[in-house]
């Protein structure tokens, strides 16, 4: 499906005007996103009408400039920032529609995060930090403890589980994060520079670690980052500038 199609006169369109659910097979999807700041009486156009479409299990990744909107369209993708004017869809419920707590549900259960700091609670263990998403879901004690223990297994922290951050590396800090992320087997990945902050042999285990639980779980994966190599290992690379994709 291309992403330059006209969809004024598609049917999904219409319908999701009025709140509808999208009738897509897409994972996610986007439409005229727009968003603005305001500075004092001034306002700050970051993200300028962009269209996007996530199919299940792809790999996409998004370069630019540092400024040119990457984090902005990431965060209002998955439903933590609402956008001034456009539609987003994941598996055709209306985000930019739905309350706050509404979408923190689907953030929560479905679309998993990590940011280029692992923003772990540092008086919680390694384990406790990885439950919590469960806990918040409503899943007992033991069983969000049995889900953080098989996670943290899988990114190699199983002899990790009761340290603090302040006990771990860098790259085991964002090993705990991507564990958090995952734990509850969301559908997509949304990762906001990831290995920004690790030297290039952790960055390097990181990376390929991502891929691999990608692949193990069968999860699609969003990511923002300034490695071009990084970016050569993705289904399909979009670089946005000023706000706007760029053909």
């Amino acid at each position: 499906m291309s992403e330059n199609q006209d969809y004024n006169s598609a049917p999904f369109y219409a319908k999701s005007q009025t709140g509808m659910s999208q009738s897509s097979d897409l994972l996610m999807s986007v439409r005229g996103l727009f968003r603005e700041y305001n500075l004092g009486a001034e306002k700050l156009p970051v993200i300028k009408g962009i269209d996007f479409d996530l199919e299940p299990k792809e790999s996409v990744v998004i370069v630019g400039a540092s400024g040119s909107g990457k984090s902005t369209f990431l965060h209002l993708l998955g439903g933590i920032d609402q956008p001034t004017a456009g539609e987003v869809f994941y598996k055709g419920q209306p985000l930019h529609l739905l309350k706050d707590e509404q979408r923190a549900q689907i953030r929560n259960k479905n679309i998993g995060y990590v940011f280029q700091l692992p923003f772990l609670l540092n008086e919680f263990t390694a384990l406790e930090n990885v439950m919590l998403p469960c806990q918040i879901a409503g899943l007992s004690r033991a069983e969000s403890k049995d889900l953080a223990n098989d996670i943290l297994g899988a990114v190699g922290l199983g002899p990790r589980t009761q340290h603090y951050p302040n006990q771990l590396s860098g790259g085991e800090m964002q090993r705990v994060a991507l564990a958090r992320a995952l734990v509850l087997k969301p559908s997509v990945l949304l990762a906001d520079e990831p290995t920004g902050s690790l030297d290039s042999k952790t960055s390097k285990v990181i990376q390929d670690l991502m891929f691999f639980l990608k692949d193990q779980m069968g999860i699609s994966l969003v990511v923002v980052t300034h490695d071009l190599h990084f970016a050569t290992r993705f289904d399909r690379v979009k670089k946005i500038s000023d706000g706007q994709w760029v053909a």
